[in-house]
């Protein structure tokens, strides 16, 4: 679905991406991993094609990425930290955004709902607490039924009731065989999402491995303590 082939990224003399070279398929539930800085933002902004790399291509189902804007509309991205106009109501954003996307089939509302933002629909995005734009952004990336899912820090601001919520929702699009890519810093909530890890650091791969692989390596069944084990094998 997603190929990554040798992509490089500087920021002047900084090398952010070295050698990325990735397969990326439908049905596979990936969690992208690794220290601050360690290039796994600038890999999805490459995705998304808001940032071009210095060499090497993505493809998306074989063409490349550069110059096709169509490509969008198959995924739905949830920011770590999401910026909206700060005068509109969370209805006029999702109208908004209905609008730019032109998209006719049927939209998903269930985070809608089940976050409650029916109920405080015209609310200004500016009086709005962390937690309740995390819950728009949220159902922002799902509304379009995307075939892949790129989340950003999903849970981060939000409620432990609200983060049970979104934790549902990914694996029930898991079960449907979409593409989900999530970075998380909390591993512990990464538990029973994935079906691939990846770890990043200093811009290279270190590791990308299923998570039944990861387990029978290490023995261990929680992610935070497979991965943790695993690295310091690698690091000796």
């Amino acid at each position: 679905m997603i190929e990554l082939i040798d992509i490089k990224k500087s920021f002047g003399k900084t090398e952010v991406l070295k050698n990325i070279s990735l397969q990326l398929d439908a049905g596979q539930s990936i969690g992208l991993i690794g220290p601050n800085a360690c290039g796994k933002t600038t890999m999805i902004k490459a995705i998304l094609s808001m940032v071009i790399p210095t060499e090497g291509k993505i493809l998306f189902n074989g063409n490349n990425i550069i110059g096709d804007v169509a490509y969008k509309n198959h995924i739905g991205y949830m920011p770590q930290i999401g910026r909206y106009p700060e005068n509109m109501s969370i209805i006029q954003v999702v109208n908004m955004i209905k609008n730019i996307r032109k998209y006719s089939g049927q939209i998903d509302q269930e985070l809608w709902y089940a976050f409650g933002l029916d109920r405080v629909s015209d609310k200004k995005m500016r009086t709005l607490s962390g937690g309740t734009t995390q819950k728009v952004s949220a159902t922002l990336a799902f509304l379009f039924n995307p075939d892949i899912l790129i989340l950003d820090e999903p849970t981060a601001g939000l409620d432990p009731l609200s983060a049970e919520v979104l934790r549902d929702k990914i694996i029930k699009e898991r079960k449907k065989g979409k593409l989900i890519l999530i970075t998380s810093h909390l591993l512990n909530e990464l538990d029973e999402l994935l079906s691939h890890v990846i770890f990043m650091q200093d811009g290279e791969i270190i590791l990308y491995k299923t998570i039944e692989d990861l387990y029978a390596e290490t023995g261990e069944a929680k992610i935070s303590k497979a991965i943790g084990n695993l690295l310091k094998s690698i690091m000796k």
